[in-house]
């Protein structure tokens, strides 16, 4: 095997590599549990969450991780059940661990299946906060739907951390790096050959 074809291999593992990242960014394929930007409202029941922080990441969004506090926030909810359409839904944020609430969406029905809350000033400051999301049961259909409990789910993010580099980002600018000295490698005799040096060095 030749200098060439090992590194065209691992210019092709590479991009494997950063497909299987974009793949699995948000809890990968069709079917699977893997992803952490969900609620599990009751057992195998869920909605999904995507957090956006529009003005200032305008082709970015988050989940357990916003960048910023004080910048306009959007927290978009999609039912992945369609029951829940027919179902009231309250949605509130709380500041932790005070508990302070910081957005209140009233409960309501979302016949669309997707809500979404806007927050014009995003959260107050840098910390920790807490989304829940309750079921409340309409007093005509509480035997068939909730059984008149009030079902509660919440899920936790932070806030004001500043964008970190992800791990897409981190793959991204490697697959460049090694595109380039792949072209490098073809294009420079001296390159080339030291390269091969290496390789049979390391094959030896």
């Amino acid at each position: 095997m030749n200098s060439t074809h090992i590194l065209r291999k691992g210019f092709l593992g590479l991009l494997g590599l950063l497909f299987s990242a974009s793949l699995w960014a948000h809890g990968g394929a069709a079917g699977t549990d893997t992803d952490q930007c969900k609620f599990e409202l009751e057992p195998t029941h869920w909605l999904h969450y995507t957090a956006y922080q529009p003005n200032a990441f305008p082709a970015e969004d988050f989940c357990a991780n916003l960048p910023r506090a004080n910048e306009m926030t959007l927290l978009v909810f999609d039912y992945q059940d369609m029951k829940y359409r027919d179902m009231s839904v309250e949605f509130e944020v709380t500041k932790e661990p005070e508990g302070t609430r910081v957005f209140f969406l009233p409960a309501a029905k979302h016949k669309k299946g997707t809500v979404e809350l806007k927050l014009p000033n995003g959260v107050p400051e840098a910390g920790k906060y807490l989304i829940h999301i309750t079921l409340v049961p309409d007093a005509d259909k509480m035997d068939s739907r909730t059984e008149g409990a009030r079902l509660d789910a919440h899920m936790g993010f932070t806030a004001g951390g500043g964008k970190a580099v992800s791990k897409n980002n981190l793959l991204l600018y490697a697959f460049f790096a090694f595109a380039g000295l792949y072209v490098v490698y073809l294009s420079h005799a001296g390159f080339k050959s030291k390269v091969d040096g290496i390789i049979a060095k390391l094959k030896s």
